[in-house]
């Protein structure tokens, strides 16, 4: 006890000496700038470079000038940049020239003067300065000197972070709503059958279960099944294919082709020993099979793709696979490795090949030590060969239309030891932000284009749009409990250069986002914290982007999915807010599964028009979290969804029973509101606990029947409503 508390004091001494003497100085895109060490090498930044310098105390804003901060090319003349002063005055932002950066060979310089002062006086011993090249697209390693040197200069980092104690080791043309056009998911009205429920028309998503309107297909517990689903009263698996080496978890299925993806196992030790390179700890691997005969898939292709699965999309015939691989880098200080990512095509070949140093790309600044991998296949023609691009850095989320793919990289504080102007210290970084890349696919093309940058992390997928040319995301930024510095929730609007043009900023201070959907020019956004604001904007003009109206409720919706131009359905949870002795503020509980449907053909007054409670606390639904939960059907007037609904025990405050275990699905009418239609379960309804396989974990609809599927069995139910 004695020594944690002379450690603590000795940690919060060394902080508030960094806050009240030192200037911190950070590059604002990729990451901290670990003081301004004369000499150090110059950096590497894109044309649309947006500068941030941030310090540890508060500045005098007028000493934070055009004069006082400069950008000069190597002619001395100086660039025309813009400078903001951030609200809080602890960091100033340089954006690039209008046109950006032009890439030359000679350098920039920023240069900061020594008459920049904190409010309390304080100034910069000496002026400071630091160089850095332009580079038009993102530039390759090159290299295996280059990248080795990538990965100490991280191993080094490291180190110095744990010598303190902190840190850690080792995305097409629309009509007139354009990516989120109507009913997602129930596929083109002239077919019979239901399709996975997608973001994007056109651009398909992988899931457990998929259906071509006559076979549902499967992948669960290591096996491939294919089911005979017409007519609905003799429901036979025709075929299945147990994996020994593959824990499967997506398909997608393109007429006669079926691909399956899942992680893969295979010893390579004595191999890769023997070529001294990292053991294969973990790959992704894609098989394709011909289907023609659905009782006998035939494997036509394996492709094995080095690191974590991301995500994937298809577009017509193109499959994306995007990948993160984490490379054991900390072994090369004891044996020489090869670092770099590998992968297998049988199109090509069965061996393992590595990708070349010349294909590594980076993000100019980052100091992620992880790889992405965008790989492109064609599963019509399996003889093509694959093409992966490659990128030294992180991503979190993806979104993607036919001619575009977004990857959005999480920029985290950092803690680093600094020495800086006055004392050796530590120095806390800057607030979470997020970087946008983008890149052009045109089939197995994929070619970077663009980058940007915006305060703030983003919830999933769905913060992220398309439209009329512009590229819209919502954000939340800081901690909903940070009552010193309470969250606040954004939603940037940029150009095709991804370059910022309007904005919507400070939303829900102290709340954090929990759902958003873009609709053509409008956009909803869902914050929470005791209660669900639905806030409505307007998006048409990308520069002047406003918020409309804003509707209070209780609870929050975790999705928001398309009725029609005028109504909205939420789904998430319904809360209750509990006073509880000694506490300031009351205790938010969640209180059953809950739907609504928002009116918003006015947007200036949003209402909640009818809602729908499922049970009581410990209620959830897949829905909550995986949009391909759902099986929405506005032909069919089918709003279907897995759940397990739990009540409270009768006469305990704490003790949820369980009370069903199934699918349900509802119809929906704008005068009466949702009603309950069907209700699907596999589960023994004298079972008092839920049971993994009889678990339902999708519903899909093929003619005029809706079959809900779990691990052991699919059933069909009428629809006759």
């Amino acid at each position: 006890m004695r020594k944690s508390f002379v450690y603590m004091m000795l940690l919060l001494g060394l902080v508030g000496i960094a806050f009240i003497f030192q200037f911190v100085i950070y590059g604002g895109k990729p990451t901290v700038v670990s003081g301004w060490v004369e000499g150090e090498k110059t950096q590497v930044v894109l044309p649309n470079h947006v500068w941030e310098i941030e310090f540890s105390e508060r500045m005098d804003p007028s000493t934070l000038t055009e004069q006082n901060i400069v950008i000069k090319n190597e002619k001395d003349e100086v660039m025309a940049t813009t400078i903001s002063v951030r609200d809080d005055q602890k960091a100033v932002t340089i954006a690039p020239p209008k046109n950006g950066y032009k890439a030359y060979n000679g350098n920039f310089v920023l240069h900061l003067s020594n008459q920049i002062s904190s409010v309390s006086g304080e100034m910069l011993r000496s002026d400071k300065t630091i160089e850095f090249s332009v580079s038009e697209g993102l530039p390759v390693v090159g290299s295996e000197k280059k990248l080795v040197q990538f990965f100490r200069d991280r191993i080094k980092e490291t180190k110095e972070k744990w010598s303190w104690g902190f840190g850690s080791g080792g995305v097409e043309e629309e009509t007139t709503m354009e990516s989120n056009d109507l009913a997602k998911g129930e596929g083109a009205e002239s077919k019979s059958y239901s399709e996975t429920n997608v973001q994007v028309q056109g651009v398909d998503e992988g899931d457990s279960v998929k259906t071509d309107g006559e076979y549902i297909y499967r992948v669960i517990d290591r096996k491939l099944t294919i089911t005979k689903a017409l007519p609905a009263s003799t429901i036979k698996d025709i075929s299945t294919i147990s994996y020994s080496n593959l824990e499967p978890f997506q398909l997608y299925v393109d007429e006669n082709k079926l691909v399956v993806i899942g992680y893969a196992y295979h010893d390579y030790s004595q191999e890769e020993k023997d070529r001294k390179i990292a053991p294969i700890y973990q790959q992704v691997q894609v098989i394709v099979y011909d289907i023609a005969d659905r009782s006998n898939p035939k494997e036509i292709r394996s492709v094995q793709i080095e690191g974590s699965y991301m995500t994937s999309r298809k577009v017509d015939s193109t499959l994306y696979i995007v990948n993160q691989h984490y490379p054991d880098f900390w072994a090369y200080e004891n044996e020489k490795i090869d670092l770099r990512p590998r992968f297998a095509d049988t199109a090509v070949s069965d061996d393992i090949q590595v990708i070349d140093y010349d294909e590594i790309h980076y993000f100019p600044g980052s100091n992620e030590t992880n790889y992405s991998i965008i790989a492109a296949l064609d599963i019509e023609d399996v003889k093509k060969e694959m093409e992966i691009s490659t990128y030294l850095g992180s991503g979190s989320n993806l979104y993607m239309t036919k001619e575009n793919l977004y990857i959005a990289v999480n920029k985290y504080p950092e803690v680093r030891e600094n020495k800086g102007f006055s004392f050796d210290s530590i120095a806390i970084s800057t607030p979470v932000k997020t970087e946008i890349y983008k890149f052009a696919v045109d089939g197995l093309k994929v070619e970077f284009m663009a980058t940007g940058l915006v305060k703030g992390s983003l919830l999933n997928q769905f913060s992220m749009d398309e439209y009329n040319g512009h590229f819209r995301v919502a954000t939340t930024e800081g901690e909903v409990w940070d009552e010193k510095s309470p969250s606040r929730n954004h939603v940037f609007i940029l150009n095709e250069e991804m370059q910022l043009v309007g904005s919507v900023e400070d939303l829900a201070r102290g709340e954090r986002i929990y759902s958003v959907r873009f609709m053509g020019d409008k956009g909803y956004v869902v914050t929470f914290k005791q209660v669900d604001p639905l806030f409505v904007m307007d998006l048409s003009s990308p520069s002047k982007p406003t918020v409309l109206g804003e509707l209070k409720i209780p609870g929050f919706s975790d999705y928001l999915h398309p009725y029609d131009e005028h109504h909205l359905i939420g789904f998430g949870q319904h809360t209750k807010l509990v006073k509880e002795k000694g506490s300031l503020e009351p205790l938010v509980i969640t209180d059953g599964v809950k739907i609504s449907l928002f009116d918003v053909s006015n947007p200036l007054e949003p209402k909640e028009k009818f809602s729908e409670i499922i049970g009581g606390t410990g209620t959830y639904s897949p829905l909550n979290y995986d949009h391909k939960a759902l099986l929405f059907s506005k032909k069919q007037n089918i709003f279907a969804f897995p759940v397990t609904v739990y009540q409270d025990k009768v006469g305990s405050k704490y003790e949820q029973q369980l009370v069903f275990h199934g699918a349900l699905a509802y119809s929906i009418d704008l005068n009466k509101g949702f009603q309950r239609q069907l209700e699907m379960t596999h589960e023994d309804q004298t079972s008092q606990y839920e049971n993994w396989e009889n678990q339902i974990m999708r519903v899909l609809s093929i003619e005029d029947h809706i079959y809900a599927v779990s691990p052991t069995k699919i059933t069909a139910h009428k629809i006759d409503w």
